[in-house]
């Protein structure tokens, strides 16, 4: 399906994820020529997709009064940001945030009042059109803008949207940073073949392809994870020995609930 706006999209940030999510709208046929990206410093990645697509780089004026700002800077950028966005907010624009932590009451108040304002947390996997984004809306969205911030998400992957803003610190916890806990596993578990006596070639190999493979046979299953988990494990056997040491005292699961409650903590602490 081709995706459609009613107007033209300003994209604010062209870093690794407002790149992923540009490259994921051309994919699915947004017209280049209603986007404008405002970034005095995109990646190389970004800078050769917009010249691909006859995109000019920088940030050059817009056509007529964006249907959409997505907000893809850093949430402590958002300081300096969001005063010089207010002055492209019209009456029916929608403002598309997924910057971490910012509320929906904070983005607004440097906006004009009533701004129809959409939070999102996407995640990496975005890239590749594999990722999840969670959203939640402000009272102003109107039901046609929800729809189009859902469609340039779902250009992404998968799109939740929630009515609890507080559980988007959650969300970004589990799901936003999750991908690195990820990648964290599979480079821990190279470095543990090694230790066993693999050359580090092999080792990263069989750990990168065990991580791809177990993601996408959770992804293609119907069976929970704890169910294929334990179709993976014989009795006594050796899935069951290293079993042993990840769920025992201070463990695997035990780590993993810190390392969530501390992103998720932190979460919290970037709202303003």
């Amino acid at each position: 399906m081709t995706l459609r706006l009613a107007g033209p999209l300003l994209l604010v940030g062209a870093g690794k994820m407002g790149g992923a999510l540009l490259a994921g709208w051309l994919r699915q046929g947004l017209d280049p020529g209603l986007v404008v990206v405002q970034d005095p410093a995109p990646s190389p990645d970004v800078v050769a997709l917009m010249a691909s697509h006859g995109i000019a780089v920088g940030s050059p004026p817009l056509p007529r009064t964006p249907a959409v700002i997505v907000l893809a800077v850093k949430p402590q950028a958002m300081e300096a940001v969001l005063p010089e966005v207010a002055p492209f907010v019209g009456k029916a624009t929608v403002v598309l945030s997924i910057a971490a932590g910012r509320s929906l009451a904070s983005l607004a108040k440097p906006l004009p009042k009533g701004t129809a304002i959409v939070r999102a947390m996407p995640n990496t996997p975005a890239s590749i059109g594999q990722g999840i984004s969670v959203a939640c809306a402000n009272a102003a969205v109107t039901r046609d803008q929800a729809l189009g911030c859902n469609m340039l998400l779902e250009a992404a992957g998968e799109v939740v949207w929630i009515e609890d803003e507080a559980l988007l610190d959650a969300v970004t916890a589990v799901s936003g940073s999750g991908p690195a806990y990820v990648f964290l596993l599979a480079e821990c578990l190279a470095e543990a073949g090694v230790a066993e006596g693999l050359d580090h070639e092999l080792a990263t190999r069989l750990a990168r392809a065990t991580v791809a493979g177990a993601g996408e046979l959770l992804h293609r299953s119907d069976l929970t994870p704890a169910q294929l988990r334990e179709n993976v494990t014989s009795p006594n056997g050796t899935t069951a020995a290293a079993l042993a040491v990840l769920t025992g005292k201070h463990g695997f699961q035990e780590l993993l609930l810190r390392a969530v409650a501390a992103a998720a903590k932190r979460s919290r602490e970037l709202k303003s």
